[in-house]
C-alpha cells in the first residue's frame, strides 16, 4: 500500500468536486465564496472525506455515490475550524502556517463563511437524496447517513465538545470530561465519515459498528498524539490536554493502546482489505506534525 499516492489520488477527486460546487464565483456574494475557498484550500489533510471514501470502497467501487457526503463532512469540519479560530473562541491568528480566515477577511465574513459551509453541507446531501434516490432502500441509506452526520456534528457531537472546551478550567476539568471532549470534538467527525461510507456502501450492521468503533479509537489516538506534538506550546498557553493528567510516557502508551483498539475493530469487517486503514493509522500515530 503506497499511502501517499492513495491520499493524493483521493485528494484530487475531492478538490475537483469542490471546484464543481463553487464554479459560479462571479456573483454579488462572491466575497463569501472567496472566504470559503481560502479555508478549504489551505493545505488541510482532508482526512475525514478521505476516510469516508475509503470506507465506502471497502464495500463498493464507484465513489460517485459517496462524494456528496464526503465533501459535506469536510465542509462541516472546515466551518468548525473557521469558527474555532475566532476571537470569541480560541482566538487563533494562524492555521496551517497561514493567517486564519478572520484575520484575512474580517470576523463578520468569517462567521458568515462558517455558517455558509454548514448550510451548504446539508444542502449538498439533500440535493443528492432528491436527485439520486430511486428506491425505498436508497432513501433509507441516504437519510440514515444524513442523520449520522447531523448527529455527530451537532450539540451531542462536535459542537457539544466545543462547549466543554470553552467552559473548561483547571478546577472543573477531569480526565473523564477531557476524554468526553476528545470523543465529541475530535473523534465524532471521524466516526461520521467512516460510518457514512459504510452505510452508503451497504455494509452490514456489524461492519458499520466496526467502523464506528475504529473511528472512536483512532480519533482518541490522533488527539493524544496532537497533545504530545503540541506539548511545549500548550504549556505556554496553559491549555488543558491529556498531558495535564499524565506524563509524556503515559500519553505515548495511550496512543498505542487506542490505536491497537482501532486496529482490532477492523477484524469485524469480514476479511475485507483494510490495508489502507492500517497504513493510515500507523502514519497518524507516528507523525511529527
Amino acid at each position: 500500500m503506497d499511502l501517499n499516492n492513495e491520499l493524493k489520488r483521493i485528494n484530487s477527486v475531492i478538490d475537483m468536486e469542490f471546484k464543481n460546487i463553487f464554479k459560479d464565483k462571479d456573483v454579488y456574494q462572491k466575497r463569501i465564496i472567496e472566504t470559503i475557498d481560502y479555508s478549504l484550500f489551505t493545505g488541510g489533510k482532508r482526512l475525514r472525506p478521505i476516510m469516508a471514501i475509503k470506507s465506502y470502497e471497502l464495500f463498493k467501487d464507484d465513489i460517485e455515490e459517496i462524494l456528496p457526503y464526503a465533501v459535506a463532512i469536510e465542509m462541516i469540519h472546515t466551518y468548525s475550524l473557521i469558527h474555532d479560530d475566532l476571537p470569541s473562541m480560541d482566538d487563533d491568528d494562524f492555521r496551517r502556517g497561514k493567517p486564519t480566515s478572520h484575520k484575512v477577511f474580517g470576523e463578520a465574513m468569517a462567521i458568515l463563511a462558517g455558517d455558509g459551509l454548514l448550510n451548504l453541507a446539508f444542502e449538498t446531501m439533500a440535493d443528492h437524496i432528491d436527485k439520486k434516490a430511486k428506491t425505498i432502500e436508497d432513501y433509507k441509506k441516504y437519510t440514515k447517513a444524513f442523520k449520522e452526520i447531523s448527529g455527530y456534528s451537532g450539540i451531542y457531537g462536535m459542537i457539544g465538545g466545543q462547549v466543554v472546551d470553552l467552559l473548561a478550567t483547571h478546577n472543573t476539568m477531569s480526565e473523564e470530561k477531557l476524554l468526553f471532549m476528545y470523543k465529541t470534538k475530535t473523534a465524532a467527525l471521524i466516526q461520521s465519515a467512516l460510518v457514512t461510507g459504510a452505510i452508503i456502501g451497504e455494509a452490514s450492521d456489524i461492519e458499520v459498528e466496526a467502523m464506528r468503533e475504529f473511528g472512536l479509537n483512532l480519533g482518541l489516538a490522533y488527539q493524544i498524539r496532537d497533545d504530545i506534538l503540541d506539548i511545549n506550546q500548550d504549556k505556554i498557553i496553559k491549555k488543558l490536554t491529556y498531558l495535564s493528567f499524565h506524563d509524556l510516557d503515559r500519553a505515548k502508551i495511550a496512543v498505542e493502546e487506542y490505536s491497537n483498539k482501532a486496529m482490532n475493530s477492523l477484524k469485524g469487517l469480514n476479511n475485507r482489505n483494510t490495508d489502507f486503514f492500517v497504513a493510515l493509522t500507523e502514519e497518524l500515530i507516528s507523525r511529527d506534525k
